[in-house]
């Protein structure tokens, strides 16, 4: 109890911001449950606006900044209203989406930019000459509108919002002691300055900066910066939970300094409370993930490359982790005729997790969830079902594409259907398939996307190797 209570006097300071959600001083989500959206920011100053020292910035390798304050790292993170677990999804900065206020179709990570800039020019219209209002003001409209562009993508309502300078991710990390993390392969990056060597690595400071900052030279670029990021998060949630941090009253008043320092927060959030909520969460409760990706090197009209995504895709996969929202219908009650019908998926390519992949794609659309394994190499597609079930395996195929056969075998269960996927699948039109070169509308060479069905969730327990 002492403990705490030191923690919250010490936490007098903080920066808080009007950035549009947080105006209830109740601060308590209308579901109980809280969805909070985790920025990080190339930003040149403080949480209180005064700009960083060329040392500091040099010390940082943070460059010399283009005008625009872009976001690195995008997580939205959703916690049911017991404190019991949590989700964070990560969403790739390069992401391409539309961002409300008439901005048009761009890069995620330049909404807060693009909102900034608009209010600044017209403050200064307006004759505010003030340069540290117009910072203000011209950073609250930045987040207004990043707010509102994560809600369109994600359907959901942010209840929480926290933004974190590059000075202060970099103070953080040295408070709490570093964190663990562990690579595949030697890196020597001279753009972000991360150079490691392969294998396991207490990482803190500028190094834990060019860490998560990386993305030239690796394989999947951003979405392995993404990676990268997730698990250094999760050794950073794993270091703070722990006792040798909260029970630390020296490198708490560190790690509460840090924040203070380059942290800015949403007004009225109660983080205390917030903290009361989440203090029986441990490592094993903390996941996460990334929205789906449909084309890693879609071609913009004027935004270069940037990564496409299918926003009822997003919609779908934040909802499903999350939950609907306050005043939402739930899913359908109605139960899908295909429910009676278990579908089992066997994989006759060569390429990995594609029935685990094509089985999520038919229980989405009602069919219940068997097993998945693979077979042997075929090269037709063909549905196996029990003795007179050939309606069922016709609707299993209408949902497939490519008019497979359907035909009985009496090793099937009645009740269930067996797909046998061959060279021959492609998957029907806007379904992203793992291991699957398809082009994309908009783009001459469509990278495949990364695997995401098969891929186990990044948690707070172990250290996983990384590219």
């Amino acid at each position: 109890m002492g403990l705490t209570g030191y923690a919250w006097a010490a936490m007098d300071g903080l920066t808080f911001a009007n950035v549009g959600i947080g105006s209830d001083e109740s601060d308590k989500p209308a579901d109980g449950a809280r969805d909070i959206l985790l920025v990080g920011l190339d930003s040149r100053t403080d949480a209180q606006g005064n700009p960083l020292s060329k040392e500091v910035l040099a010390q940082l390798r943070a460059g010399v900044a283009d005008g625009e304050l872009n976001t690195d790292s995008l997580i939205f993170v959703h916690i049911p209203n017991d404190g019991s677990k949590a989700v964070a999804i990560s969403l790739p900065r390069d992401s391409y989406v539309d961002i409300p206020g008439g901005f048009g179709k761009h890069k995620i990570n330049s909404a807060y930019a693009r909102a900034m800039v608009s209010e600044r020019r017209k403050l200064q219209e307006d004759g505010v000459s003030d340069p540290k209002e117009i910072d203000q003001k011209a950073n609250e409209a930045g987040a207004k509108t990043l707010i509102k562009t994560v809600e369109k993508l994600t359907g959901s309502t942010i209840d929480n919002y926290a933004a974190i300078n590059l000075l202060g991710f970099s103070e953080i990390t040295q408070a709490i002691g570093g964190v663990d993390v562990c690579l595949n392969d030697d890196v020597n990056d001279q753009f972000s300055g991360a150079k490691f060597t392969k294998g396991p690595h207490t990482i803190s400071g500028v190094e834990a900066l060019g860490f998560v900052r990386q993305r030239h030279g690796l394989p999947r670029g951003d979405l392995d910066r993404v990676v990268r990021q997730q698990v250094f998060m999760a050794g950073m949630a794993r270091k703070v939970l722990s006792a040798g941090t909260l029970a630390n009253p020296g490198r708490l008043n560190d790690l509460i300094a840090a924040i203070k320092k380059s942290v800015v927060l949403n007004q009225n959030w109660d983080i205390f409370g917030f903290a009361q909520q989440m203090k029986g969460l441990t490592g094993g409760q903390l996941e996460f993930r990334t929205i789906p990706i449909v084309n890693i090197e879609y071609k913009t009209p004027e935004d270069g490359v940037a990564i496409q995504v299918d926003p009822k895709q997003v919609k779908d996969f934040v909802q499903d982790l999350a939950g609907p929202q306050p005043g939402e219908q739930p899913p359908s009650q109605t139960e899908s005729p295909n429910k009676a019908t278990t579908v089992d998926v066997r994989n006759s390519t060569s390429k990995d997790g594609l029935a685990a992949t094509v089985l999520k794609q038919l229980v989405d659309k009602g069919f219940t969830a068997g097993d998945t394994a693979t077979a042997s190499a075929r090269k037709k597609t063909v549905i196996w079902v029990a003795k007179g079930q050939q309606e069922a395996g016709k609707a299993v195929a209408a949902e497939l594409g490519g008019n497979p056969t359907v035909q009985e075998d009496k090793s099937v269960e009645a009740g269930h259907v067996m797909v046998f996927l061959g060279s021959d699948y492609k998957p029907a039109s806007g379904a992203p398939v793992s291991g699957s070169s398809q082009n994309v509308a908009g783009s001459s060479a469509a990278a495949p996307p990364p695997e995401q069905s098969d891929e186990k969730p990044i948690t707070a327990e172990g250290v996983p190797c990384v590219n």
